[in-house]
């Protein structure tokens, strides 16, 4: 651990990060920003898959930069008895280890919970899979892509004459990597109280059910499946994105009864507030093209600006459809640093998005950039584990380690 690493509420804590693409990596990431010692363990050959994601800048891979940030990296090949042998040294330090292998993989290398809780009874275990350890999924291999399809996301996503839509992003990867982070606090508090660890079974497809919302409640309860409705809501309107005269789009929200009065105000029709069936978000979405039509004109004849700031004159709720590019720019994201300067020892200052929320007393912090394939694995291994140069000679000799 550096020095610099103090401020964080997790300093002092041990995460050796086994896993790749993408849960348990960020999972593993979130704790680093917040002062935990990360060791990311790779194979000494291929490296993590991270590494060829995304795009790429003078032969550095950007995502990789992020992703990997406050961690020591060792390449070790944990499938060979020696690599096995050297995880299970490291792993009666650690605190936290995380995996995504396939369930029954770390038990083939004789490095399942039984055999790495007897050195170290309080070692937690977080292990993040598709599909979970157990049932007839248990053995299938499993992205993002494959459960959000199934939570019911897709289901709900795209317009209601198309197709279902999957994002373009890593969604249900990235809400089980930080739901994991919470399991893992949870077990940490309960190791305080009896010095226990414990295995942690995170799947991705249970957080982005949950994200996704009540749809199970109503299938069971009342017998409907919800559909698509493209970007308006069942539960209130105007609820839309509207584009202005300047070719920019606008998104509103009127969960708030007086909000949807303020915006129907502001656009010159004030005489649909009294109506009945204005009084309610549900009874609002009803009268959705109504709504939709009265909101858009009144934008569509408007510039960004102008729009933006008669909607905050106004006390109605609107923001900006952005591109990442101008997210950099925006004076909130500017004045809370959601997005901050990084040093990189390859790219010079680069930004990135900064730690995910603000503690005033240890606030944590980014200390590094993703690393070089086995960049710490010489200081790992003798100082960690105790090897002698000869002994790492020999395991880099045969490929062990990088």
């Amino acid at each position: 651990m550096t020095e610099d690493a103090a401020d964080g509420p997790l300093t002092g804590l041990r995460v050796l990060d086994l896993s790749t693409i993408l849960a348990g990596p960020l999972a593993a990431q979130i704790l680093g920003d917040f002062g935990a010692d990360v060791i990311k363990i790779e194979h000494p050959s291929r490296g993590d898959g991270m590494r060829g994601h995304g795009l790429d800048k003078d032969g550095q891979p950007l995502w990789w930069k992020m992703i990997s940030r406050n961690k020591r990296t060792l390449g070790l090949y944990l499938g060979d008895p020696e690599g096995a042998r050297v995880f299970r040294e490291l792993a009666k330090t650690a605190d936290v280890v995380v995996e995504n292998f396939r369930p029954g993989t770390l038990e083939r290398w004789g490095l399942g919970y039984d055999v790495l809780s007897q050195d170290n009874p309080g070692l937690i275990l977080l292990r993040v899979t598709g599909f979970g350890q157990k049932g007839p999924y248990a053995s299938r291999p499993a992205f993002g892509t494959l459960v959000e399809a199934m939570s019911g996301f897709a289901h709900l996503t795209g317009q209601p004459d198309g197709p279902p839509t999957l994002p373009a992003f890593g969604l249900a990867d990235s809400i089980a990597g930080i739901a994991a982070t919470a399991a893992v606090t949870m077990a940490l508090y309960q190791r305080e109280k009896d010095g226990r660890g414990q295995e942690i079974d995170v799947d991705l497809l249970t957080p982005i059910m949950t994200a996704v919302g009540p749809g199970v409640i109503y299938a069971d309860q009342l017998g409907i499946d919800q559909n698509r409705t493209g970007n308006r809501s069942l539960n209130n309107a105007p609820r839309n994105t509207y584009e202005t005269k300047d070719g920019h789009w606008l998104a509103i929200s009127t969960s708030a009864n007086t909000i949807a009065e303020r915006v129907l105000r502001l656009v010159g029709h004030p005489e649909v507030i009294d109506e009945p069936w204005f009084a309610h978000g549900r009874s609002r979405a009803q009268h959705a093209e109504l709504l939709d039509a009265y909101v858009g004109d009144w934008i569509g004849a408007r510039q960004r600006d102008e729009v933006m700031a008669a909607f905050e004159a106004a006390g109605a709720a609107v923001a900006p459809v952005y591109k990442p590019s101008e997210l950099l720019e925006d004076p909130q994201v500017q004045a809370l640093e959601l997005i901050t300067t990084v040093p990189d020892e390859d790219l010079g200052p680069i930004r990135m998005q900064n730690v995910m929320w603000r503690m005033g007393r240890t606030p944590g912090h980014i200390r590094s950039t993703g690393r070089a394939l086995g960049a710490d694995s010489q200081e790992i291994l003798a100082h960690d584990v105790g090897l002698t140069a000869g002994e790492i000679d020999e395991l880099r000799h045969r490929g062990v380690v990088a």
